[in-house]
């Protein structure tokens, strides 16, 4: 059973070069903005005890369905280099919405440690069209690229989407683990930033554990259930409750990075 750490937190990119809250930004000074913001994320969260940090171009919205421009491949690639020279713990992306080819290539060239998949497996409806899962082809080229160490971190039943391939949760994450070949299973609420039902989340924590499948909790993760959520999940990816606000795409808020690191560390 691969292990991860018990804290992930997820840098939310400001608009990168080509998106279209970016137009009126020249692209070099796109970048620049988001580089910036980016390291001095990284800092505070690697300072602050976060054990793995993913990156993903939140900005960007509305996204891609399945495959991002070059110009969003090559800012995300340039970016996530600078993290890899400035913290040093785990590194992984996302490209949004659901472009696992790019994100694997960049992950492999780059040596980070995972990417996340929002569908590895099956089909599901959301804002964006039909999003279908790649594992097939992923796993493949996974051995292709020489990074079998490179960890799929894949959601089911995935925010802001309806899922068709599997009715419970409990299947999809059976599927995506055994069938699709997974590192681990994330689960969310149905949007950014919202919860999961706990007695859910705690009753799919124990088919996850039957297996020995990692579980990671992908969204509504807060400091004030911290002791619930510990023993809920093997460990939990954040990002909208440590911003500003709580409000996903916001900068980050020391104050609120630190209470949360202590929660879980109680």
């Amino acid at each position: 059973m691969a292990t991860f750490p018990k804290l992930i937190a997820v840098i939310h990119l400001p608009p990168l070069p080509g998106s279209p809250r970016a137009a009126r930004l020249h692209p070099g000074d796109a970048l620049d903005q988001a580089g910036k913001r980016a390291l001095d994320e990284a800092k505070m969260l690697a300072k602050a005890g976060f054990g793995g940090i993913i990156v993903e171009n939140f900005g960007d919205a509305p996204f891609y369905a399945a495959h991002v421009p070059p110009e969003t491949i090559v800012a995300m690639t340039v970016i996530v280099a600078a993290l890899k020279d400035t913290v040093s713990i785990p590194l992984g992306v996302n490209i949004l919405r659901n472009d696992a080819r790019a994100a694997l290539a960049m992950a492999s060239v780059l040596e980070c440690d995972w990417i996340r998949v929002n569908v590895l497996s099956g089909v599901a409806a959301s804002d964006q069209g039909w999003l279908v899962g790649e594992a097939a082809y992923l796993s493949r080229e996974r051995i292709r690229l020489g990074n079998t160490d490179l960890k799929i971190l894949a959601d089911i039943h995935v925010k802001h989407a309806q899922t068709l391939s599997s009715p419970h949760r409990a299947a999809a994450l059976e599927d995506t683990f055994f069938r699709a070949g997974a590192d681990a299973v994330i689960a969310t609420g149905e949007g950014t930033g919202k919860s999961i039902d706990i007695g859910e989340l705690q009753a799919l924590h124990k088919v996850a554990k039957s297996h020995k499948i990692p579980l990671l909790l992908g969204s509504g993760a807060s400091a004030q259930q911290a002791s619930v959520l510990r023993k809920a999940c093997d460990g939990v990816i954040v990002s909208s409750n440590l911003r500003q606000g709580g409000r996903a795409g916001q900068p980050l808020d020391a104050a609120r990075v630190k209470a949360f690191v202590k929660a879980f560390r109680a």
